[in-house]
């Protein structure tokens, strides 16, 4: 754990320059705007340790999937989101001497992410190796108003001498990826040019054949006037420069700004590419700098309004909680249904960017509670649009009838995963993509969706479980064999309880989404049996029947649901026993011996009693909560939020906080030691879980908002804002109870503490505690 960022409830802040900390920074002060986004790379030339990383939404590259030896059905592939075209840099010579931070004594650093304005300021003091002392301040922001831009102001001032400084202004396409199997790199030049004072360079990938092209322009001031310099242009091999040589005085400032934009051929035709990114360019450069950072400041500032969690009291817990919902939103605005949430979003290379489930089980809540509804109905239609992959990928494995498996990761439909014990073994997914289906209906009544699009999704997903399952004559039950759990310290166990409930509850839910779609739209239903070829008599009867006689491990001494077969065979060790030089697991042991053990990643029993509490009464979800939770190691960014979600129903209040704080600031104290590899982003959707599912007890119950609040002792008071079926609810929880504000002309009933009241619109509803 790592404890160098500066607490602030608006800020991220970094002093004093630590080489060994960088990549971790690099990822932490990460931009993006749903479209592209950037590591907080440096933009001059830096030769220390650093992983370049600039990232374009939806292009990727399948990377051939190096194993020493294949089984059927295994990917050929791995999906990456590829590092793209570097568009910051400006190198920067000062009398002869290279600025390389790497390479002269740093004498004041700073690094701050202002999470109110989407921007990230360096600035910081050298003494080259000549003596020369300057200081530089850098300002750029990649634009959530115009989602292919990024602008950069980079000012320069000498301290202590004149002279000249050469700058080069660049687009540098020559670069690779970190995990390349092979180190091969992935993009090849399709054009360089330089057309008045904009420069351009147009990449194309290997196999896949997509173009970025990525162009910039580039302009130096001098007291705050635009100096009359023409640049030298500058092309070689996947590289393209402007060049400028500037006289400059002792305390003069000098600021290069430089505005780039990054378009793909996923959006224009690429006949038109080289046209339209010139055409963007222009537009965003004729807005000039302030007025693009105006309304990044603007936009950001509605983006506030709507979905800000403020924590009064705990400065720690504001500035994490604010973290996590600023990447959220920086990695995805539900504007291209083509579009989903990397783990890592565009902080980094690991889990190649593609797409988990963890979209389903954490971050929909999220987006369902502070974005308009269409964000969280894009999420959804994105697997809608890739259920024949979906079958597909079920056809590899050899199950048939429209039986749809999806992916454990992916970015076109197509699994990628390249781990034997994930890819074949790891299907508890298919039970989250039903489960938000069902998650988003119950939260917006939009119950049409199930026959636009959801009734398909859960029929090839319950006809995956129908087929999965076998009958096992000893147990005279039908069981779940060769899986693995949402506890990945586990593989190839036989019956995982919450794979098991969670396949039973696809069937139940897929029997109920039939009825009601055929009681509102007959025809529909038609068309979706014609369409799947469906056999409702006689597979909706199979399916009862494994529902009436599927077998759940569960152990009645202990009164707990068990993990899967032969969870108590192992010797029952906690956590608070093991060695603090044993942690974390997965850098220290053994996979054998962590297979061996009771140990668990994160939540697995848990989840299910999570995702279905309503089905438990509070002594089982404590029995099986007091069980687990002390043999758990929240190896996983997931796991805390679980947790913490758990434990505050609970009223286990200090385990609660304790837990959110370690989801909260997972990344930005370094929990794991796994920060610079890049964020995590859809564990931070679990960050929201815990401050609003947890500790503001919101459920969704009998189509009404559902509330029961607590409040963390070190806290005074917190506040958030939900979006709720056309009405806005801003609640308020402090000491002397709960306060609700409707901010819509929507009225609305719903419960707190068990008793229900009016909200009528606009009003505001006091309740004492």
């Amino acid at each position: 754990m790592k404890n160098y960022i500066k607490h602030h409830e608006w800020q991220i802040i970094e002093e004093g320059f630590d080489p060994h900390l960088n990549k971790i920074s690099e990822s932490i002060f990460s931009l993006g705007n749903g479209r592209m986004g950037q590591r907080a790379n440096f933009e001059e030339t830096y030769t220390g340790e650093t992983l370049l990383g600039n990232y374009v939404a939806g292009v990727y590259y399948p990377d051939k999937t190096r194993v020493g030896w294949w089984k059927n059905g295994y990917p050929e592939y791995f999906a990456k989101i590829l590092n793209a075209t570097n568009w910051i840099g400006i190198n920067v010579v000062v009398n002869g001497e290279v600025l390389d931070l790497n390479a002269c004594k740093v004498l004041d650093f700073s690094r701050v992410l202002d999470m109110q304005q989407g921007t990230l300021t360096r600035k910081f003091v050298v003494e080259l190796k000549s003596g020369n002392v300057l200081g530089v301040e850098s300002v750029r922001f990649c634009s959530i108003v115009d989602d292919e831009a990024g602008a950069i102001s980079y000012t320069i001032t000498p301290h202590n001498f004149e002279g000249k400084i050469e700058i080069e202004a660049s687009l540098d396409g020559d670069i690779k990826n970190q995990d390349s199997n092979y180190d091969e790199k992935f993009w090849n030049e399709v054009s360089a040019k330089q057309e008045g004072n904009f420069a351009l360079l147009n990449m194309e990938t290997k196999k896949t054949a997509f173009w970025v092209s990525s162009a910039m322009h580039t302009t130096i001031a001098q007291d705050r006037k635009d100096l009359a310099l023409a640049p030298v242009f500058v092309c070689k091999e996947k590289y393209v420069g402007q060049q400028f040589t500037v006289d400059v005085k002792k305390d003069q400032a000098t600021t290069i700004y430089k505005y780039a934009v990054n378009l793909s051929s996923e959006n224009y035709a690429k006949a038109e590419l080289e046209k339209a990114t010139i055409a963007t360019l222009k537009r965003v450069v004729g807005k000039g700098f302030d007025q693009l950072l105006d309304e990044q400041t603007k936009a950001w500032g509605i983006k506030w309004q709507n979905g800000d969690v403020v924590i009064e009291g705990d400065v720690a817990a504001q500035q994490a909680i604010r973290f996590n919902i600023f990447q959220l939103h920086q990695t995805y605005t539900g504007e291209d249904a083509r579009l989903n949430i990397g783990p890592k979003g565009f902080t980094g290379e690991k889990y190649g960017g593609s797409t988990y489930w963890d979209t389903e089980a954490y971050c929909l809540p999220f987006y369902l509670a502070t974005a308009p509804q269409q964000v969280a109905e894009n999420l959804l239609i994105y697997r809608y649009k890739h259920l024949e992959k979906a079958i597909e990928n079920a056809e590899k494995l050899g199950f048939a009838n429209g039986a749809a498996l999806y992916p454990m990761v992916t970015i076109n439909g197509e699994e990628c995963h390249n781990e034997w014990e994930i890819t074949f073994e790891e299907i508890h997914r298919n039970g989250a993509i039903a489960f938000a289906i069902f998650n988003y209906i119950r939260y917006t009544g939009e119950q049409k969706y199930l026959g636009e699009y959801g009734l398909e999704v859960l029929i090839g997903i319950a006809r995956f479980w129908a087929q999965r399952i076998n009958w096992s004559i000893e147990k005279e039950k039908y069981v779940m064999l060769g899986v693995t759990g949402p506890n990945e310290y586990e593989n190839n166990v036989n019956n995982n309880w919450y794979t098991s409930t969670i396949a039973t509850w696809c069937l139940k839910y897929t029997i109920e989404a039939i009825e009601l779609v055929k009681a509102t739209d007959a025809k529909r239903l038609d068309e979706i049996f014609n369409k799947t070829k469906f056999d409702q008599g006689k597979e909706t009867a199979q399916w009862k029947e494994i529902i009436d006689k599927m077998f759940y491990p569960e152990d009645e001494k202990l009164g707990v649901f068990l993990q899967q077969d032969g969870f108590l065979d192992k010797e029952q060790v906690l956590v608070k026993d093991l060695p603090a030089a044993d942690r974390p697991l997965n850098q220290k042991w053994s996979w054998d011996r962590i297979l061996r053990s009771c140990f668990i990643k994160q939540a697995d029993v848990l989840q299910g009693i999570y995702f279905f509490e309503e089905d438990y009464d509070l002594e089982t979800i404590r029995r099986n909560y007091d069980f687990y939770e002390p043999r758990t190691v929240h190896e996983s960014s997931l796991s805390p939020c679980v947790h913490a979600i758990i434990a505050a129903k609970l009223g286990d209040l200090d385990r609660a906080y304790e837990f959110y704080l370690r989801t909260a600031r997972l990344d930005l104290d370094d929990y794991n030691n796994d920060t610079e590899d890049g964020l995590h982003i859809t564990s931070m959707a679990g960050t929201w879980l815990s401050v609003v599912e947890g500790f503001g007890g919101m459920r969704i119950k009998n189509d009404q908002l559902y509330l029961h609040p607590v409040l963390p002792e070190k806290w005074k008071s917190y506040a958030f804002k939900i979006g709720f079926r056309q009405a806005i609810v801003t609640v308020k929880v402090d000491g002397h109870g709960v306060t609700l504000k409707n901010e819509s002309d929507k009225a609305l009933a719903l419960t707190i503490f068990e008793t229900t009241h009016q909200l009528a619109a606009n009003e505001t509803l006091t309740i004492h505690s």
